[in-house]
């Protein structure tokens, strides 16, 4: 048995079962990797998978087990590896951060500048995403970070660590008439087209529970996954923005005006997400503290350690 054959396996049901896409990913061939396949079976005594001629269907009972335990030993294989990383350079190496747009275009880019100026080494990719996949990628071992308000807490996998709380502005063109109600109201907002996030982003759902509460159906007349196409469309007319406050700059965004709308919606929380079985390297300690500077090394270890998540009252606003 080798790891290459359990990296095989794993790319495998990453890639829902289609031997093409495993290969491409895997820089491998189809046949290649199906042979490999054939072997560990052989060398286990068991069928992996069940197939319809040459096609994977599905996974059998045992081929699920071997797939939990061979996905465990790959990421015992790899703090092995950042283990000996984190003693030989602690100054180089690579962060992959998983985030949704807001966070990362609104919320990171100081972090990100303090980071790359501490560690020039470290190699800091961005992957962006809806927060169920940027989760998923850090479950996988994809990413080291996900960074995100909504989905986190649905994976048990994932440590959560409160980083701060963050609200919304009602944007809307000059002297529109919701510039004139103090203080705006949900019933006022339900009368206008609204422009806002997709709802599996930014803390959707606490806008939607809002509406609920008041037994309003609010007119969505566009969403996005994006703040700024949230006020490009906002500018060109179509309708009043729902959005991150941190999202509105108004240096930036000059056409635009925003009505502040925390006592309209619950707060949101962004977590900060990591693989409770990974190993986490001195310099992603560094960045979490960067980020959220009540996440300390020792906070962090702990929660990992922990079953129970950070709680939030120390996350600064």
């Amino acid at each position: 048995m080798r790891l290459q054959q359990l990296r095989y396996l794993s790319e495998i049901v990453r890639q829902n079962l289609n031997l093409s896409k495993a290969a491409e990913r895997l820089h491998t061939s189809q046949p290649g990797i199906s042979r490999q396949i054939q072997l560990l079976e052989e060398e286990l005594g068991v069928t992996i998978f069940v197939r319809n001629g040459k096609r994977i269907v599905k996974l059998t009972l045992p081929g699920q087990a071997i797939v939990d335990i061979a996905e465990k030993m790959l990421r015992d294989a790899d703090n092995l590896k950042q283990i000996g990383l984190e003693f030989s350079d602690t100054t180089s190496g690579e962060l992959i951060i998983a985030t949704t747009h807001t966070q990362a275009r609104y919320a990171l880019p100081p972090i990100i500048k303090r980071f790359t100026e501490r560690y020039p080494k470290v190699k800091l990719i961005l992957r962006q995403g809806s927060p169920t996949q940027i989760s998923e990628l850090v479950s996988s071992g994809e990413a080291n970070l996900a960074i995100a308000t909504e989905a986190i807490e649905l994976f048990e996998e994932l440590v959560m660590l409160p980083c701060y709380q963050w609200n919304r502005s009602i944007i809307v063109p000059p002297k529109h008439p919701l510039l004139k109600q103090q203080p705006v109201t949900l019933e006022a907002i339900a009368l206008y087209p609204i422009i806002t996030y997709d709802f599996a982003f930014t803390g959707r759902s606490k806008i939607n529970q809002a509406f609920e509460s008041k037994k309003l159906t609010p007119n969505v007349v566009l969403t996005a996954i994006d703040a700024d196409v949230i006020k490009t469309y906002v500018e060109l007319g179509l309708g009043i923005g729902i959005l991150a406050k941190m999202a509105f700059d108004p240096r930036r965004d000059k056409p635009l005006r925003a009505i502040d709308a925390a006592h309209l919606f619950e707060a949101s929380m962004t977590r900060i997400g990591i693989s409770r079985n990974s190993y986490i390297r001195s310099y992603v300690y560094d960045f979490i503290e960067m980020f959220a500077p009540h996440l300390d090394q020792e906070t962090v270890k702990a929660a990992m350690k922990s079953k129970h998540p950070i709680s939030s009252r120390n996350a600064h606003e």
